[in-house]
């Protein structure tokens, strides 16, 4: 678990500016490492959910055939992916699961990160309920689909800012120096880039 035993009060946790290289950083693979120990929170209907980044996912876009934006495509749907680093991009998995990922890179070139994983550290009650469950678990915000369930996350965050008043990151404080490194999990599709040792875990995300 990720030393962080005694996390600000939700009322404490304001929306300071993000050095925004860590977005713009034209290197998905560091980009990926670099948001481990960042804090992810949304409000929604005033209340305050979140918790620390630590596990996450890079896609190398045009050159990465388990991208969605692979050889440069670009649709309704991924064209959010070629712009500026520092959004979001959230999109349906088997048309039931929302997946959050963050942009990042210059305008044009369509990487981005998929974040798998938070420890919860705010508002535990609020994403206990979402997920329907009676009490806090191993599973709660583990996994790309649990983490936007319990975060309130909906396909309708594509393109908003991720220094928006319903959705932020913060530095937190926390460095992560150790993690394991994996190749990504559920692409059998991507042919020679189902190898690539792209997945990042650090802490109670396995």
């Amino acid at each position: 678990m990720v030393d962080y035993a005694t996390p600000p009060h939700p009322s404490r946790i304001e929306k300071e500016t993000l050095d925004k290289r860590i977005y713009r950083n034209n290197d998905v693979v560091d980009a990926a490492k670099n948001l481990l120990g960042l804090g992810l929170f949304t409000n929604i209907d005033n209340s305050i959910t979140g918790g620390i980044i630590v596990e996450t996912e890079a896609y190398a876009g045009i050159n990465d055939k388990a991208s969605h934006a692979y050889r440069g495509r670009c649709t309704k749907q991924t064209e959010v992916m070629f712009r500026l680093g520092g959004i979001a991009y959230v999109y349906l998995c088997y048309g039931i699961h929302a997946l959050f990922n963050i942009v990042t890179g210059d305008v044009g070139v369509p990487h981005a990160v998929l974040i798998r994983a938070i420890q919860p550290t705010h508002g535990l009650d609020i994403m206990i309920r979402r997920r329907k469950k009676k009490q806090i678990d191993a599973t709660l915000s583990n996994g790309p689909g649990a983490l936007t369930a319990a975060l309130g996350i909906t396909v309708a965050y594509t393109g908003v800012p991720l220094d928006s008043e319903s959705l932020w990151i913060i530095d937190l404080g926390i460095h992560i120096s150790q993690f394991e490194t994996t190749p990504r999990i559920g692409i059998d599709y991507a042919e020679e880039c189902v190898s690539l040792p792209y997945r990042f875990v650090a802490g109670v995300a396995k």
